[in-house]
């Protein structure tokens, strides 16, 4: 755990290297798909360090009232790059709510969620961010990618487990909706996903509060 930890520590000096070569040489004829590749070198180096501090970590949770456009906004900054790129559709209007929650942990959730449709939708597809119009205080992330089949679903909050399309498509970690799942708990937050082969998933994210689960 300790190698790992100074491992994604050092490995953040030479993408942030790269970052700026790329920034310098804007003329470069690969350099729309480098930034792509970039912005997913840095998305699976801060997911595993978010796994080694999840792993880690007891009590480190500071809940306050969390504005969720704020949330959802820089992570949708964050992830403008293959937006853009892939021509995905961003279908979110402000939402105007708050949530008891730790904003950190919440922001990773989300980010690794969206993160997870930007990977599966192809290009041209649509992400819709909305809250539930019948359940209350549940973020809603849908996509129209390509889905998950019904007999994965049930494995897919365990950790390693990439099921059909990560062996196919060689895209998966099995960490993911893992780590996800476990933030989940941590906020004591819920979460559930419907999906269909060929025509897209959706993640409930529940943000009322349940009991917490803690561990020293």
């Amino acid at each position: 755990m300790d190698y790992f930890t100074l491992w994604l520590h050092q490995i953040k000096t030479p993408i942030s290297a790269i970052s700026l070569l790329m920034q310098r040489d804007t003329k470069s004829l690969f350099s729309h798909q480098m930034e792509q590749e970039l912005v997913q070198i840095e998305n699976y180096t801060h997911m595993a360090l978010n796994y080694l501090k999840i792993e880690q970590s007891g009590s480190d949770l500071d809940f306050v009232q969390v504005s969720l456009d704020r949330v959802i906004k820089e992570t949708v900054k964050k992830s403008s790059i293959l937006f853009i790129y892939k021509h995905i559709q961003l279908d979110y209007q402000e939402i105007d709510k708050s949530v008891l929650s730790d904003e950190k942990w919440l922001k990773v959730l989300v980010e690794q969620i969206v993160s997870n449709s930007l990977k599966y939708t192809p290009e041209g597809g649509k992400i819709k961010i909305y809250m539930s119009p019948t359940t209350e205080d549940q973020l809603i992330i849908e996509d129209t990618g390509i889905g998950i089949r019904s007999e994965d679903l049930p494995r897919i909050f365990e950790r390693g487990y990439s099921g059909f399309n990560g062996r196919i498509h060689e895209k998966s970690t099995g960490l993911g909706l893992f780590l996800s799942q476990e933030i989940t708990k941590r906020l004591g937050h819920g979460m559930s996903i419907e999906s269909t082969v060929g025509k897209g998933t959706k993640v409930m994210i529940d943000l009322a509060r349940t009991s917490l689960i803690k561990e020293y």
